[in-house]
């Protein structure tokens, strides 16, 4: 099984910068690619930070432009996200009970959960609240013990980082207990703006860079908080033994200069 992760586009209602940068610009640069070379993939998770400001205008621009995307999306919300907005103009994507916005794919043997851990404002931080809770283990019960994979905004364990450290999900413990005892392979998540991977809980889990702009490992290493550094999508393999995955900076792809023993085949 192959699919794609995206994560963190931060579009905004019109053309323009945000930090310097065009995030729709990248966003179509992102499409283009994964078009151009992986039109083989199941499908394309993009979790969270959907737009910059949550607002329906950003919300009615990537619905129009995932409109011409072959590849089925799957969307989850982030902190910059608003609920409300997300459902007025994707009013057909799924929710649940309680109309937050995650669902469960049963997908080659496998069940695949999407989870809502938007917390709202003022806050930056997640939140996976009893209502939620209630629904993860449903879900997890009915996984009948085939593989799970989660893909969620929110990390519910730090990543090492300073300043995401203090806005990753608010419970994480309560979180983690839910988990216990279930064959949760593999969590894909966003919010972090850098490649990141590990394990926790002997579970694998791996972020990557936003489709924008990125934050800087070492603070101070840029005058300013974000930085530009090369964005990416992942492309996930599942098999039974492996979850694999490639970073791919799709807009940092170029040939190298080749020495002539190289073109020759000498290069190994």
């Amino acid at each position: 099984m192959k699919f794609i992760h995206v994560t963190d586009l931060h579009i905004l209602p019109e053309g323009g910068a945000l930090w310097g940068l065009d995030p729709f610009e990248r966003f179509e640069a992102c499409l283009v690619d994964i078009e151009a070379h992986h039109a083989d993939a199941a499908f394309v998770s993009i979790t969270g930070d959907l737009t910059d400001k949550g607002d329906e205008a950003s919300y009615q621009r990537l619905k129009e432009r995932l409109a011409r995307f072959p590849l089925p999306c799957h969307l989850i919300l982030g902190n910059h996200d608003n609920r409300a907005n997300f459902r007025a103009v994707f009013s057909d994507r799924p929710v649940d009970e309680n109309g937050f916005v995650q669902f469960a794919i049963e997908a080659d043997g496998r069940t695949l959960l999407f989870l809502d851990t938007l917390k709202g404002p003022p806050s930056s931080a997640g939140l996976y609240c009893p209502a939620r809770r209630e629904w993860l283990a449903e879900q997890l019960d009915a996984a009948d013990g085939k593989p799970v994979y989660l893909f969620m905004h929110h990390p519910p364990f730090g990543i090492a980082h300073p300043l995401m450290d203090k806005i990753m999900l608010d419970d994480p413990e309560d979180f983690a207990g839910i988990l216990s005892g279930y064959d949760v392979r593999h969590i894909f998540f966003g919010h972090g703006h850098r490649a990141v991977s590990g394990v926790w809980r002997g579970i694998g889990y791996s972020a990557l860079p936003s489709t924008n702009h990125q934050l800087p490992l070492v603070g101070g290493s840029v005058p300013t908080v974000y930085s530009d550094e090369p964005p990416a999508y992942a492309v996930v393999h599942l098999t039974e033994e492996q979850t694999i995955i490639h970073n791919d900076a799709f807009m940092h792809r170029a040939p190298s200069l080749m020495p002539i023993e190289a073109e020759r085949g000498d290069w190994y």
